[in-house]
């Protein structure tokens, strides 16, 4: 039997049910293309008909389609080779005014370094297209803010059960399956607005029975994730602590990003005594928290759930109605722009840490605010050379630990000096790596002169002279005139696995 929702998907806009206002939208971004020249974002809950609303919009304006699925193709070459040369210009097989529409279908599954670049060659693509592009997508904000800030948005909302019920209707018509109305009612109804799975169940159902009754229909509750503002709403407004733990257990979310989530979203609905004791439960909540990561004993995770959930509801005082904008937490987007400064600090803390036989975290933590301070602005210039020559520094990184301009001559003059540095200390723990050859060629004169003249400590003669030549190299090369009569530098064990002491 023909898959029931490719049969009667919605062949133009009109078609499309319970999404009015977001199909109306849809019409009206594709006819004013021209003027604006955006892409737009569709995005909604799985099954609500926006990829149909899509082929539909095509349809209706005359235009070819070209359609990439992120699921199958996510690599950045696939991407430009495919949608990049198709959203740059118009083909001999292009619609009105030489128009295709580009169709990105799950274009939330992009995702940065996973897919070898998907994600900044979508948006590359969106900025650089002269062909409309509609990207579809489940979760919004599991796109970059970059490409979302590059398109328009539609939002298409769960289909509700008065618009499926004459959808499953018609079918049924079509089909010659007698129906009760109320086995229609119980299906809309169990799909929670998922239009396509109302489809799938009534086909499943149909295929069993000459006449569909409420009897037929199966009863079990169809699992669902609830979206995370459905759940918010929920939550701040509308039900009671022990709804909204329940209400959590649906939540695609873990506990930790849960509490970002609810931390920057209650201020907006809640003030004064009840807002402090709600902040009060996420204080506790946070705790339990902390005690999972200290202890790794994650049967805590109930109380920081049953705090953030049925504490942050009973902290509610009085109705709270209209609608909120809830948005995701500030602290992700703090994260965002904060990385590379946080890579830079990992990076130096990585050195520290193997150079001194020490934890990364506790080279973090209270070395390098050691170094910053005695090194600030690079004030101890001689300090801020040895240390950039000990952890290998480039100008960026001495830069962050001294608190100087990167680009400014004294930060690059102090790299320069560091690099010279460090090849003179290559060269000064070389031992006698590059006296060998001098060395043996003049032991060998010497124990020839000796032979000669029967001289009996004429080995004895030999070291001391090699001994002479090699402090006499040392010392022309600047090294400590201590070290003229000792041994060479080679032969001290330590020299070389000095760290912070260097400084000193």
């Amino acid at each position: 039997m023909t898959d029931w929702t490719e049969k009667y998907r919605p062949t133009t806009l009109s078609e499309v049910r319970g999404n009015n206002k977001a199909r109306d939208k849809l019409e009206e971004w594709a006819e004013s293309w021209d003027e604006h020249r955006k892409s737009v974002i569709v995005h909604g809950s799985p099954g609500i008909g926006k990829t149909s609303a899509a082929h539909a919009l095509a349809a209706d304006m005359g235009w070819p389609v070209m359609e990439l699925n992120a699921s199958d193709s996510r690599g950045a070459d696939v991407i430009e080779k495919v949608a990049g040369e198709a959203a740059k210009s118009g083909t001999l097989t292009g619609g009105e005014a030489g128009r295709r529409l580009v169709i990105l279908d799950e274009a939330d599954n992009f995702h940065g370094n996973a897919d070898y670049g998907g994600s900044r060659e979508v948006t590359r693509v969106v900025k650089d297209a002269n062909q409309p592009i509609v990207l579809v997508a489940n979760e919004f904000y599991d796109m970059s803010k970059s490409l979302r800030n590059s398109c328009e948005t539609i939002e298409f909302r769960d289909v509700s059960k008065r618009s499926i019920v004459p959808v499953l209707r018609d079918i049924c018509r079509r089909e010659g399956v007698e129906f009760e109305e109320d086995a229609l009612e119980k299906i809309a109804e169990s799909t929670s607005g998922d239009l396509r799975s109302a489809v799938n169940d009534l086909q499943a159902v149909a295929e069993e029975t000459e006449r569909l009754t409420v009897d037929d229909v199966v009863t079990g509750q169809r699992d669902t994730t609830e979206g995370i503002f459905d759940f918010l709403d929920e939550l701040i407004k509308e039900k009671d602590a022990e709804g909204a733990l329940r209400a959590s257990y649906d939540v695609d979310e873990t506990p930790d990003d849960l509490l970002n989530w609810i931390e920057d979203n209650v201020p907006k609905d809640y003030q004064g005594a009840e807002l402090a004791d709600a902040y009060g439960f996420l204080a506790n909540a946070d705790r339990w928290l902390g005690r999972v990561r200290a202890t790794q004993d994650y049967s805590y995770w109930r109380y920081a759930t049953d705090n953030m959930t049925a504490g942050v509801a009973a902290s509610r005082r009085g109705d709270k109605g209209g609608w909120t904008r809830y948005g995701p937490p500030s602290y992700w987007s703090k994260l965002g722009r904060t990385k590379g400064t946080r890579n830079t600090r990992d990076s130096i803390a990585e050195r520290i840490a193997e150079r001194e036989g020490t934890s990364v975290a506790t080279a973090r933590r209270e070395l390098m605010p050691f170094l910053s301070a005695m090194t600030h602005h690079c004030k101890n210039r001689d300090l801020t050379v040895r240390m950039a020559a000990a952890y290998d520094l480039d100008e960026s990184e001495v830069s962050f630990v001294t608190g100087s301009g990167k680009d400014t001559n004294k930060v690059q003059s102090i790299v320069e000096d560091a690099a010279e540095r460090k090849a003179e200390e290559a060269v000064e723990h070389s031992g006698n790596a590059f006296f060998e050859a001098e060395g043996s060629s003049k032991d060998d004169a010497d124990a020839a002169e000796t032979g000669a003249d029967g001289n009996a400590d004429g080995d004895a003669a030999g070291d001391s002279s090699g001994q002479q030549a090699l402090a006499g190299t040392a010392a022309e090369d600047g090294s400590d005139g201590e070290r003229s009569g000792d041994a060479p530098a080679a032969e001290d064990p330590d020299e070389d696995q000095s760290g912070l002491d260097d400084f000193f």
